[in-house]
């Protein structure tokens, strides 16, 4: 059995920015007096409501990570950016959960995405409202909170199947609960709550249980310079696929 420490939640979780870029969150309590950017929260996102600054907001990430990494596909940049969102949130909320016991309310209308910056994908959170850190917790918060909705809005925009995004989602939790298992403090608990959520309906399956690898593929291996990755349920590229297919 593992003891969970429980901590309060501090303004700005200065606890999460020693483990690196994907895990540090912005808040706007960060500095007195800071303002709350003027960012599409990641409701309007979802919901496909233009923003002041960048109109659709997705469709606009995707275009820029598909110029950055020459995509010859638009889906193939959906998928990068879908995993890659996934990413900053399960690390964050996990973190969270093993650092201080607790994650902060991370409800999509109160975390702000500015979809031009590079990766990984800059988030700033509007207040810290202390939520449990349980795996259920997380799971409402994170899966069917952002990841539903965007996935849906993915899958509705560029056609990517199902099994791959639910895929991206599966790797990019466990490429974060890899990296805080360095950590010999949080290695159990980290261990914990992963296995728990990856045992959730929406992922489960999705990732091999012996080896680790992925069922799907991201398509990661379609771009110009790219190839398969550590978690791929491909030891080497396969040959090119006729468009249209899921990888």
């Amino acid at each position: 059995m593992v003891l969970l420490l429980v901590v309060d939640l501090d303004p700005d979780l200065a606890a999460l920015r020693p483990l690196g870029a994907f895990f540090a969150l912005r808040t706007v309590g960060e500095t007195p007096g800071t303002a709350r950017p003027a960012l599409p929260t990641l409701a309007q996102v979802y919901e496909n409501r233009a923003s002041d600054v960048y109109g659709n907001s997705m469709t606009f990430r995707v275009e820029k990570v598909a110029r950055a990494l020459r995509a010859p596909e638009p889906r193939i940049a959906a998928s990068i950016a879908h995993q890659g969102l996934a990413a900053r949130l399960w690390s964050v909320a996990l973190g969270c959960a093993v650092l201080y016991g607790r994650i902060p309310d991370l409800s999509p209308r109160r975390l702000h995405w500015d979809p031009d910056a590079s990766a990984p994908d800059d988030l700033w959170l509007d207040a810290v409202e202390p939520l449990p850190g349980d795996a259920e917790t997380i799971a409402d918060v994170v899966l069917h909170g952002h990841l539903e909705p965007l996935t849906a809005a993915l899958r509705a925009e560029y056609r990517l199947a199902t099994g791959l995004l639910w895929g991206n989602a599966a790797s990019a939790l466990a490429g974060a609960a890899r990296q805080l298992g360095h950590r010999p403090d949080v290695s159990a608990r980290v261990r914990d709550l992963s296995a728990a959520l990856l045992a959730h309906p929406l992922l489960e399956g999705t990732l091999e249980s012996t080896t680790g690898r992925r069922r799907s593929c991201c398509l990661y291996y379609r771009l110009p310079e790219g190839g398969v990755c550590g978690d791929c349920c491909f030891t080497r590229a396969p040959r090119s696929s006729p468009r249209g297919t899921s990888g």
